[in-house]
């Protein structure tokens, strides 16, 4: 599957936070975006840790964009929250799991279709996102 749902709710919370200029919490970005608190927790200290997002601790914390939303494209917040490249289909990152690469008249279509959909993805920004 290409989308699992930390990377819908990355995404959500990136666009909400993207469009405000102080801090957000995750209690308050749970509550306003309807995520599990713990999951969203899980899902922005990770985004932290790969400096798409800076972290503040106290009464005011929260977390900011650490880039410009123009810096930011679907395919590298999808890649960073799922920790892998993300495929369509288990053999269009081009290695078949039955080791049948030769003989399969359906990968490389598979891979093309991959290779449009990354395209796709890295030439989408989280800032024409918000534009829409």
């Amino acid at each position: 599957m290409l989308f699992t749902k930390a990377s819908e709710y990355a995404l959500l919370s990136l666009i909400y936070i993207a469009q405000k200029e102080k801090p957000q919490d995750v209690d308050f970005l749970s509550t306003e975006l309807n995520i599990p608190k713990s999951f969203l927790a899980k899902i922005l200290q990770s985004l932290a840790r790969e400096n798409l997002l800076h972290s503040f601790k106290g009464t005011k914390g929260g977390f900011t964009l650490a880039k410009d939303p123009k810096e930011y494209s679907i395919k590298e917040i999808i890649n960073c929250v799922e920790k892998k490249e993300v495929n369509v289909f288990e053999c269009s990152g081009g290695v078949c799991p039955d080791n049948k690469e030769k003989d399969c008249t359906l990968m490389p279509m598979l891979v093309e279709l991959q290779d449009k959909i990354d395209g796709f993805l890295s030439s989408i920004t989280l800032a024409d996102i918000i534009k829409k």
